[in-house]
This record gives structure tokens, C-alpha cells and sequence, in this order.
């Protein structure tokens, strides 16, 4: 009996030990599936800019002095032509008062050559002056009249400048920024100082947003803008896109293109300076068919084993082509068949909203597609095989 015993418990242990070692050769795959599905679709461009006015004006002098008063102050309502800054005249109206004296000076020259001309014109018809005397009184008299052209010139110049003392808003519109005080010094040497920054209509503003070269070729005009600004996270704002500019920017090795965004702000809850983050709506559809976008990154096993650094990149899971192109358009998904095995399906993609794809053509509502595996079949006398897909052990490119 004992014989009997132990005989049955090494064979129960053999079996034991057999079924260890061969249990993972009737492991089957199992999968990760979404089923096709409709529904809404809208494709955007996402960009980040900021918020101006449409019309905005920089307001300096063009000559030099002392800010002696100050008619405007930030947020100050402004119209056209209204006084907004006084620099000190002393100094211009001294300029003009020592040119109006050398006009005078001038024109008493003038006259004295013109009597001087006309008295040698009579002596020389009385043969008792020169020819000669007469030229140069002449030419003398054509000099008074020059000098007396240029005083007045002069003149007209020290006035332009003593009106320039007095600073006029050009636009109708409001102070967003004011950069003197009162009893400031500007100096009007190279370039002009910027006194006030006037917003001629902060009811209307615009959007400079930076979209990317990958991007720009979707955007056109008129499309619908939605966009949202840090100081009211849980507001989105609306615009349209009225122009996409062709001066190109790049910055760090990136191009973008400057798309103008319009935007009303009636309520003046926006404004000049803020960051927007932009969506773009370049492409919408109330009802199209819809798969994830891992459905068309994954691979069977057996093609990924195939799969090589020069594989193109449009077949089956490869990596997205150029927008527009055919590899972008047509692709390879694997669906569920009945017998629980991935089988090819060859696909045609429409717009995709970065967590969707549209179908065109190739599947319909409630089919299965696969988009990837949680594991994988056993090797005998070891651990589970790593599945490259579910991002378990190392991948080797």
C-alpha cells in the first residue's frame, strides 16, 4: 500500500510539474477594444496671443522741454484735437521774438536797397553813375529780398515749434497709459518720447495670435475663434478670424504666422495686454462616425515584429503622414472578428479633434475595433511575455 501511495504522489507531482511548465501555451491574447461610434466632431487649432486695441496710438513730442502741465491722466476719456499736455513755451516764444525781430531787420534792408537801387538807376540815366554801381545795387537789392524770404521762413519755424509746446490727442479714445509727470524733462533728440498711449475703441480689441506653420494652412478667414484669458477661467470669449498675415516669426527655430482675431468686449471685461488661449475652429461635424486615435496606433504582434525603422509610416499603426497626404487619409485598424482574432481593416479618416478620428469610409456604427492588448501568451517555464503595446519591458528601435 505504501508502494501505491507513493507512486500516485510522484505522478500527481509530474503532472503538477508538467502543467506548470506548459500552462502559458494555452494562453490567448486579450485585447482592448472600443466600438465605432457618431456623434459631433469639431477639429481645432489651439495658439496663444495677446489682446490689443484695433486702433492704437502712441502720443510723444517732437520737440524738447519741460512737462508744465498734464490734462490726461490713465483711463481719462479723450477726444480729438483735446489738449492733453503743456510743455514750458519760455523758450520757443524767446525763439520767435528774436525772429520776428530779425524779419524786421531784414525788410529795413530791403527797403534801404531798394531806394539804394533805384536812386543808381537815375544817376546812371543822368550819365552820373557807373553801370557797374547800378549792378551792385542791384545785386544788392536781390539779396535783401532773399534774407527777407528767409526770416520769415525762420519765423513760420519758431512757430511751429511753440505750438508743438501744446500736445493734442490725434483720435478719439481713452488714456491706457501715461509714461511723464509733471515737471519731467523730454528730450525730443533721436527719437520722439512717448508721453501717452491712447486705445481709440477698447469695445472692439483684436487677437495677435502666434499660430504654427504645421497649423496655418487650416486657418483661413472668417472661421470661428473661441478663446479663453486667466483673469476669467470659466468664461469662453468669441471671435473671428479676419486676417492670417504672411510675415513669418520664428523664435527658437519655431515659425509661426500671425493670425488677427477680432473681438467685440462690449461689457469692457477684457483688457489691452492679456494672454488668450486660442481654439480655432477649422473644421466642425454634427454627426460623423468616430474612432480613438489608438485604434490607429496599434499593431498585432506579428506586424510589429515585422516592422522596421525604414517601414513607412503610413501602414498599419505607423506613425501619422502629412496632413492632406494619402498616408494621412488611408490607414490600416484592426477589428474583433468572431473567432476573437485582430483582422485588418483598411480605412479612410476624415477630421480628427486629438482624441478622435472621423471615418469616411471602411467601418460603421458598432463595429469593434482594437486599441491594444493587456496581454500576452506565456512562454513555458516563464514569465509573462512583455507587450510592447501595453508598455511593459523595454522596446528596442
Amino acid at each position: 500500500m505504501k508502494k501505491w501511495i507513493v507512486l500516485f504522489l510522484l505522478a500527481a507531482a509530474a503532472g503538477g510539474g508538467w502543467w506548470w511548465l506548459h500552462r502559458g501555451n494555452t494562453d490567448a491574447p486579450e485585447y482592448q477594444t472600443t466600438t465605432v461610434a457618431s456623434g459631433p466632431m469639431t477639429q481645432i487649432v489651439t495658439a496663444s496671443g495677446a489682446l490689443n486695441p484695433v486702433i492704437n496710438v502712441t502720443v510723444g513730442s517732437q520737440i524738447s522741454g519741460i512737462i508744465q502741465k498734464l490734462f490726461a491722466d490713465f483711463n481719462s476719456p479723450v477726444k480729438a484735437g483735446q489738449v492733453v499736455a503743456q510743455l514750458d513755451p519760455a523758450t520757443y516764444r524767446a525763439i520767435v521774438h528774436q525772429m520776428e525781430g530779425e524779419l524786421a531787420n531784414a525788410k529795413a534792408a530791403l527797403e534801404l536797397a531798394q531806394l539804394t537801387a533805384a536812386r543808381k538807376k537815375e544817376l546812371v540815366a543822368q550819365n552820373a553813375s557807373t553801370k557797374a554801381d547800378l549792378d551792385t545795387a542791384v545785386a544788392t537789392l536781390h539779396q535783401a529780398e532773399a534774407t527777407v524770404l528767409v526770416r520769415q521762413a525762420n519765423l513760420e519755424k519758431a512757430n511751429v515749434d511753440l505750438s508743438r509746446c501744446t500736445i493734442l490727442s490725434p483720435i478719439d479714445g481713452i488714456v491706457i497709459s501715461r509714461s511723464v509727470d509733471v515737471g519731467q524733462t523730454v528730450a525730443a533728440t533721436m527719437n520722439a518720447p512717448v508721453l501717452f498711449t491712447i486705445a481709440n475703441d477698447l469695445a472692439k480689441m483684436q487677437i495677435d495670435a502666434d499660430v504654427a506653420e504645421a497649423d496655418v494652412g487650416t486657418v483661413e478667414v472668417d472661421q470661428a475663434v473661441a478663446f479663453t484669458v486667466d483673469a476669467f477661467p470659466y468664461r469662453t470669449f468669441h471671435g473671428k478670424v479676419v486676417q492670417v498675415r504672411n510675415a513669418a516669426k520664428t523664435v527658437q527655430n519655431v515659425v509661426t504666422y500671425d493670425v488677427v482675431i477680432s473681438v467685440s468686449n462690449e461689457d469692457l471685461k477684457l483688457k489691452p495686454g492679456m494672454t488668450a488661449n486660442v481654439s480655432i475652429i477649422v473644421a466642425q461635424r454634427e454627426k460623423s462616425l468616430m474612432i480613438s486615435n489608438a485604434s490607429l496606433r496599434f499593431r498585432p504582434p506579428d506586424e510589429q515584429a515585422k516592422a522596421t525603422p525604414a517601414t513607412p509610416a503610413g501602414g498599419p499603426g505607423g506613425r501619422r503622414g502629412r496632413p492632406g497626404g494619402k498616408a494621412s487619409r488611408e490607414r490600416t485598424v484592426y477589428v474583433l472578428s468572431p473567432a476573437g482574432k485582430p483582422a485588418p481593416a483598411p480605412v479612410k479618416l476624415g477630421i480628427n479633434d486629438g482624441i478622435a478620428t472621423e471615418v469616411l469610409e471602411g467601418l460603421k456604427e458598432g463595429d469593434t475595433v482594437i486599441t491594444g492588448m493587456t496581454s500576452t501568451a506565456t512562454k513555458p517555464g516563464g514569465p509573462p511575455a512583455p507587450n510592447p503595446l501595453s508598455g511593459g519591458g523595454m522596446r528596442r528601435f
